[in-house]
């Protein structure tokens, strides 16, 4: 799934005004897509795999990540080297995704269920919507 397609499919009703039925359906059905985005990705891991290429004066694929607030750096070989790759694009779609679903999740609460009495309408900055 391309950043595209993670983007609400419907703007955000106006304060006071209740969504449509079309637009509740449609903000379902871009919660499922989403979800089954999730089951699908394989291997995950953090970091970045780096290929240093030849000359480099050590090994030349890495793999470093933080470990509770330093740097760790790891010699690979280069199938680790590969898979290890495909594993961090994977961990990148995967929070793509879930930030995505977090967006529409709080669009779909904060515009169906009732809240506080407000003197000013909230923001999408404030409900994290941008």
């Amino acid at each position: 799934m391309t950043t595209k397609q993670f983007a609400l499919p419907t703007p955000t009703p106006a304060a006071g005004m209740q969504p449509t039925a079309a637009q509740l359906a449609e903000w379902r059905a871009h919660h499922a897509r989403l979800t089954a985005c999730l089951a699908g990705p394989g291997w995950i891991s953090e970091g970045s795999a780096q290929d240093r290429g030849p000359g480099a004066g050590g090994p030349c694929y890495h793999w470093t990540r933080k470990v509770r607030g330093k740097t760790v750096s790891v010699a690979l070989s280069r199938e680790q080297y590969e898979s290890l790759a495909a594993a961090i694009a994977n961990w990148r779609t995967v929070q793509t995704t879930l930030k995505a679903l977090q967006r529409l999740s709080r669009t779909v609460l904060f515009t169906t269920v009732p809240g506080a009495p407000r003197r000013k309408r909230l923001g999408k900055r404030v409900l994290g919507l941008i």
